[in-house]
């Protein structure tokens, strides 16, 4: 899950595997993979940063389970 922040300054949780596009309109358009479209604060860019980083906390996880 990446954080992120409505227009309204509302935080919420999405699930970075059902993001389908990102696009910055010039706000930034979140799709998923439900259909359901989200506009959020951050920049496109910032979304991308989110979503590399939580791959890489989910496979250092893995990894970590792996050598255990």
């Amino acid at each position: 899950m990446i954080d992120v922040t409505r227009l309204n300054g509302t935080e919420i949780m999405i699930n970075a595997e059902l993001i389908e596009m990102v696009e910055e309109t010039p706000d930034t358009v979140i799709s998923l993979t439900t259909g359901k479209k989200l506009i959020v604060k951050e920049s496109r860019q910032e979304i991308k940063s989110l979503v590399k980083s939580y791959k890489r906390d989910i496979l250092a996880r893995d990894l970590v389970g792996e050598l255990s």
